[in-house]
């Protein structure tokens, strides 16, 4: 068999992306595009009083302009998670009422996009104002509404028990606001080819999922509407679901009868696409005296948004990691005048892991115990809410592989004990998890007289390398060259591919395809391609052909999947200025078979790149008396450059879970990231003998 899995295997997406030949959601060309430009409101709480679109109507170029007044048609749908989906209950220009600062209030479109722009401006709304709430230590918080299901709270045994605890840690950790910012502004082509046939160019991660909320919107039948995206630049969990400017353009598109594009501005995009809510979090630990956990109590606050729910889910973690008799979690939410909060990478276990990694750091210096023989005493053999095993574990080979890497046996004991000129430098370390999940997909494999095949299917790559992963499998099934094989995706067209969210779209694709080409095979009585293709040749067919589906069946019933990992770094602080730079990391994963070893490390570095943003720059404030974020583009918001990131060592260790699927495969995606913030700080700590509990780590916080 031709071995392709497991090595690293180039991008097959990669040559259009560097030549500028793949096409985004914005840059498709279609005949008698016009433009359009979103009025956005500058107050975060109250009424539009008037709105006069008098003079914009008469701008040159104008084509109309689209308020509450005068609203296209649009339907409420079901708005189910598993079916369709809206990230905002609300449909826009719905009423006249403002919820939070840059809510769409309007849409201007004309000839051309400066046109639109420019009229935008001509708008003129009053309005009738109430204060906004956007801080959230004034916020009114309650207990959060059951998310995908499931309560957010639990207890089992008595938490109380941690009075009588030989050591105790109880501590407050948050984090800040942190946006949506994917290199791809959020973007749509909406063409309508008559009343009742839809095509939406978009960058969506759920192309089925969409496909099936524009027909919902519409009033049409699924199979009217077509959604194109073979590329996204970025989505991280903004792009699952249609957002309202996206609504209103093709509402409006089907309204004037012509293809219509809207772009969201990067200032729009700081309250229309999405954020990850900050968190309070306070964690309770108890432990024996040897390090012995009793006690976990893990509560949490968030906020959402008046126009939906969405809860940040940072306790789903805490049963998967360390096991306790005593285990107690609460979450509470509350209502702010912000945009709606959404999925960012490892919703839930990157704030909950913040939090979690550092409690046990600060027990593992009050026992006087190494942070890495903590973890190992209390790795939970079970998911101790869901009462079943974990399928393939391989948590205390990361953590001991990574040690070895790190050299983190030479660490000193003591904070402030290492320098190097004339800076302090500090070790940190962190696990990281993300739970293993699958959903159900479809595969079109097609063997050629060419020698080639081509795999089709409307699952799609948001940058994470799913080209590549699908080549790839389908090469070392059917015995080809990976050079000889075609991979299509992201449009409805294709069979159903599920979504690309929840680190699942490999896991979900990979035993389908694995399933399509053996039936190609076994469709042309062949071990490999080059028997089938003597025997296609000699038939005179224009192709072998199978589609195959897999999906999670009654293993979900049995097995706790889980993906592993754990991330050790240096850290090095000029505290004269509070300069902090992260200079060195090793972070070592268990995530089931590694399909391509290439693009799965650079899963991983991309996460923990974003997870020194989130470290040490990230944060999002809102102007108290408008509402509107106070950063309002790539530079005001900060986020990592390259002369802020070390290189980034990266192993796998472990064995296919083949529990989980026939491919043995989990998710890379979002592991990464978790973990990364508190490993720094635990390195910060070990520097410093500083504690920091509130991200980001800014130089203040330093001095």
């Amino acid at each position: 068999m031709n071995k392709v899995i497991g090595t690293g295997v180039n991008r097959k997406d990669g040559l259009a992306k560097v030549t500028g030949t793949a096409t985004y959601a914005a840059e498709h060309q279609i005949p008698g595009l016009v433009h359009g430009y979103l009025i956005t409101a500058t107050i975060a709480n109250g009424e539009i009083k008037s709105i006069d679109t008098s003079v914009a109507e008469k701008t040159p170029g104008v084509i109309g302009v689209f308020t509450h007044k005068n609203p296209p048609k649009i339907f409420k749908p079901s708005n189910d998670f598993m079916t369709s989906k809206i990230y905002e209950a609300r449909l826009p220009l719905s009423d006249n009422k403002v919820h939070y600062g840059g809510q769409i209030i309007g849409l201007v479109v004309a000839d051309t996009f400066e046109q639109a722009r420019d009229a935008a401006h001509l708008v003129k709304v009053e309005y009738t104002t109430q204060k906004p709430l956007v801080e959230a230590q004034k916020a009114n918080y309650k207990d959060a509404p059951p998310a995908f299901g499931e309560e957010l709270k639990f207890e089992k045994g008595n938490t109380a028990s941690l009075a009588s605890a030989t050591a105790k840690i109880e501590a407050t950790y948050k984090t800040s606001t942190e946006l949506h910012a994917p290199m791809e502004p959020h973007a749509i082509i909406a063409h309508w080819q008559d009343s009742n046939s839809l095509t939406i160019y978009e960058p969506s991660q759920w192309v089925m999922g969409t496909q099936r909320t524009y027909a919902e919107l519409f009033g049409l039948p699924s199979e009217r509407v077509r959604i194109v995206t073979p590329f996204l630049g970025g989505a991280f969990g903004s792009k699952a679901f249609p957002w309202p400017h996206g609504v209103l353009a093709a509402a409006t598109a089907r309204q004037i009868k012509r293809p219509l594009r809207v772009v969201l501005s990067r200032r729009q995009m700081t309250a229309n696409a999405g954020h990850r809510s900050e968190t309070e979090q306070i964690i309770r630990l108890g432990a024996t005296t040897d390090g012995k956990l009793t006690v976990i109590d893990h509560e949490v606050k968030s906020s959402t948004s008046p126009v939906d729910v969405f809860t940040e889910p940072c306790t789903s973690v805490t049963p998967a990691m360390y096991a306790a008799p005593n285990l107690r979690l609460k979450q509470e939410l509350a209502v702010m005048n912000v945009g709606t909060p959404t999925f960012m990478r490892a919703p839930g276990e990157n704030p909950g892991m913040w939090a979690l990694e550092s409690a046990m750091d600060e027990l593992a210096w009050q026992l006087k115990l190494d942070p890495v023989e903590l973890r190992l005493k209390n790795e939970a053999k079970e998911h101790q809410r869901k009462g079943l095993p974990f399928s393939a574990k391989h948590f205390a080979d990361c953590l001991q592989v990574g040690a070895e890497q790190f050299g983190w046996k030479d660490r000193p004991k003591q904070v402030r004990s290492l320098t190097r000129d004339g800076k302090l430098i500090g070790w940190g370390m962190a696990a990281a998890t993300f739970p293993g999940m699958r959903g159900k997909a479809t595969v079109k494999a097609r063997l050629l007289p060419n020698g080639t095949a081509h795999i089709l299917t409307a699952g799609n790559d948001m940058g994470t390398g799913a080209y590549t992963v699908v080549a790839a499998t389908a090469a070392e099934v059917l015995g080809l060259p990976v050079e000889q094989v075609k991979v299509e995706m992201g449009d409805s067209l294709l069979p159903d591919g599920g979504l690309a969210g929840g680190s699942q779209m490999t896991a979900s694709l990979v035993p389908a395809v694995m399933s399509a080409c053996k039936e190609v095979l076994k469709t042309a009585k062949a071990k490999t391609a080059q028997e089938a293709l003597a025997n296609l040749r000699q038939s005179g067919r224009a192709a072998f052909e199978a589609t195959a589906s897999s999906a999670p069946g009654d293993e979900t019933k049995k097995w706790a999947f889980q993906s592993w990992g754990a991330h050790f770094c240096e850290v090095s602080i000029d505290e004269e200025i509070g300069r902090l730079q992260v200079t060195r990391w090793v972070s070592v994963m268990d995530i089931g078979k590694v399909i391509n070893a290439k693009t799965a490390a650079s899963q991983v570095r991309g996460g923990v790149i974003m997870g020194i943003g989130q470290a040490l720059m990230e944060e999002c404030h809102f102007d108290p008396n408008i509402g509107y974020p106070v950063v309002y583009d790539l530079a005001t918001y900060h986020y990592p450059a390259h002369a802020d990131i070390p290189r980034i060592q990266v192993a796998f260790v472990g064995e296919p879970d083949t529990k989980f699927n026939p491919g043995g495969a989990r998710g890379v995606g979002e592991i990464g990231i978790t973990g990364v913030s508190a490993a720094i700080a635990n390195a910060v700590y070990h520097a410093t003998g500083k504690r920091i509990r509130d991200l980001p780590i800014t130089p203040d916080k330093l001095l």
